[in-house]
């Protein structure tokens, strides 16, 4: 039982870490960023160049941070600008994106799976049982990168202008707010979440080209879930991702790979809204 509340646990802290990325464009911009499984994935292979040139584990994650920032204000300027006229363009076009960075790491890199040290090792003695550090590390990083993200929105300029943007963006310009330079952060740094996420997972995961395609399903669907807000973000990743870790660990580890899209599906169609309104 004790393993069991722990993997729910952590499987939830971790789909978390995974969406928040997802959840920040589309809270701002209105844009489903179908390029977030490849920017996980290249936090994966960052992860994988930093510890294999021999420097320490823990600089992967500023590393995939940083590598994912500089990438998202560059795709942000040079292909999804230009297509703010045209959302449904600008989803194709990330979405394209996301085939494109797949086949670039698979020109640099191969197809075969790699691998990252993992910043901790071992396991620790909690609730009886020996359990993963690391795992158990993610549950700390969910929890305070939720707080972040809810200080970031509600007590800085920058969540200020970005909430404002959000309720009306004509109005927002008026008031001279510049919703552009909102608009080129907020992408930038939802693909630095993204990379980060792609770092901090790499350690219990081996690195390939299409490493992000699953977690970017299950991200779509439990942001969408969420309302697109930080508190529905958690508990639908609580809901979901312990469902998930029930019928993998009760029924069949197939069935509960689908089991988040379904159970997203039900509760879409009784609660469209998403179970943070109303």
């Amino acid at each position: 039982m004790a393993v069991l509340l722990l993997d729910i646990a952590t499987t939830a802290s971790m789909l978390f870490i995974v969406a928040t990325g997802l959840m920040i464009i589309l809270g701002v911009m209105k844009l489903i960023n179908f390029a977030h499984g490849a920017f996980l994935t290249v936090g994966g292979y960052t992860a994988h160049v930093v510890t294999a040139h021999g420097y320490s584990p823990w600089l992967t994650i500023p590393a995939a941070a940083a590598f994912g920032f500089v990438l998202g204000i560059v795709v942000e300027r040079l292909v999804v600008r230009p297509l703010y006229s045209r959302p449904l363009d600008a989803i194709l076009a990330t979405w394209g994106l996301g085939i494109i960075i797949a086949q670039v790491i698979v020109f640099a890199f191969g197809r075969e799976v790699q691998f990252a040290q993992s910043p901790i090792s071992g396991t620790v003695d909690l609730l009886g049982t020996a359990y993963s550090s690391w795992r158990l590390i993610l549950i700390g990083v969910a929890v305070v990168l939720g707080l972040l993200l809810t200080a970031l929105l509600y007590l800085t300029r920058f969540g200020l202008n970005a909430r404002a943007v959000i309720m009306n963006e004509n109005l927002a310009r008026g008031l001279g707010i510049d919703s552009v330079k909102v608009r080129a952060v907020t992408f930038g740094l939802g693909a630095a979440l993204a990379c980060a996420a792609g770092a901090l997972i790499t350690p219990l995961l081996s690195v390939d080209p299409n490493m992000g395609l699953p977690w970017l399903v299950n991200s779509f669907m439990l942001v969408l879930v969420s309302g697109v807000a930080v508190p529905g973000l958690a508990l639908a990743s609580l809901v979901l991702g312990g469902a998930q870790v029930l019928v993998s660990t009760f029924v069949s580890p197939i069935l509960g790979g689908i089991t988040i899209v379904v159970l997203a599906a039900v509760i879409l169609r009784i609660k469209p809204q998403g179970l943070s309104r109303g």
